[in-house]
């Protein structure tokens, strides 16, 4: 199998999943987008000639676009454009896990500052604001006054950006100190981890303690819903308890999975070369692999 990697920089997720990759025969071509031109006729090399593509990117707009160029040459990419777009803004992402009935925080979207305070004046206080494009819990904000509100309200206006002018303010969820991560594969569950800290936030981007989960009926039931909800592929799903059950927040298209890897006994990038090898993989290539 020909493997194709669009990366801007190469982390210890692209480090497992290449060393995994090569050891068991596959070609792996590694791409750096800062470096490579898409153009309207054919694929650049050597994408072309690749039996799929991960899509690695680390900016969003890399991201996006890279697929949607990959699918205009037909070149199977993972993550599809579809699932990318969805995936990358918060809006679209809250909108499709509603659409499909997964139960998410309750969310408004406000086009002016004014009208955002009262948004945010309707939740109550702590509420959360958050960018619409964004990861590893940047630029997101607990909301716990009027005056803060105010303050959050007035930098997103004179930071300028047209994304800092959509204001995405969102329920502050009383999570028991943790929130929960899920990677699937087409909504199949690879492996969970818990992520706790003492800070409202919980990435494990910003030093949460990381613990294996056991997934239960309902954890991989809403993961396999929420994957379906945006398109499917290899995603990180990401939920947080309630009292009576879970609410996803957020789903990840480039999922990082370092963390989950060193918190569980499961060799999660082997199991994606698995799911791989099994969407991706001629014949012959799956027998290279398997016999490598």
């Amino acid at each position: 199998m020909e493997v194709g990697l669009l990366y801007s920089r190469i982390r210890p997720d692209e480090k497992l999943l290449l060393t995994e990759l090569r050891e068991r025969g596959h070609e792996v071509h590694k791409v750096d987008v800062r470096e490579t031109t898409f153009g309207l006729g054919e694929a650049p090399e050597p994408l072309g000639d690749c039996d799929v593509v991960l899509d690695r990117c680390l900016a969003t707009s890399r991201s996006k676009y890279a697929t949607r160029f990959l699918a205009h040459y037909d070149v199977p990419v993972v993550n599809n454009p579809e699932t990318a777009r969805v995936c990358a803004d918060k809006v679209e992402t809250s909108l499709a896990l509603a659409d499909a009935g997964v139960p998410t925080p309750e969310t408004t979207v406000a086009f002016t500052k004014e009208s955002a305070l009262e948004a945010i004046e309707a939740f109550g206080y702590p509420c959360v604001l958050k960018p619409v494009v964004g990861s590893w819990g940047r630029l997101m904000a607990k909301i716990e006054s009027r005056s803060a509100a105010e303050a959050v309200l007035e930098h997103k206006e004179t930071l300028g950006h047209y994304e800092h002018s959509v204001f995405y303010v969102q329920q502050f969820v009383e999570k028991p100190g943790r929130d929960l991560r899920v990677v699937t594969v087409d909504g199949e569950p690879v492996a969970a981890m818990s992520r706790s800290s003492d800070h409202w936030l919980t990435n494990a981007a910003t030093g949460a303690e990381t613990a294996a989960l056991d997934i239960d009926d309902e954890v991989e039931r809403l993961a396999r819903e929420a994957s379906a909800a945006v398109g499917g592929g290899l995603l990180g799903v990401d939920l947080m308890e309630l009292e009576d059950g879970y609410t996803v927040h957020e789903v990840n298209h480039t999922v990082e999975f370092k963390a989950l890897n060193a918190a569980v006994d499961i060799d999660v990038a082997g199991e994606i070369v698995d799911w791989l090898e099994r969407e991706f993989a001629s014949e012959e290539a799956a027998t290279a692999g398997a016999e490598a």
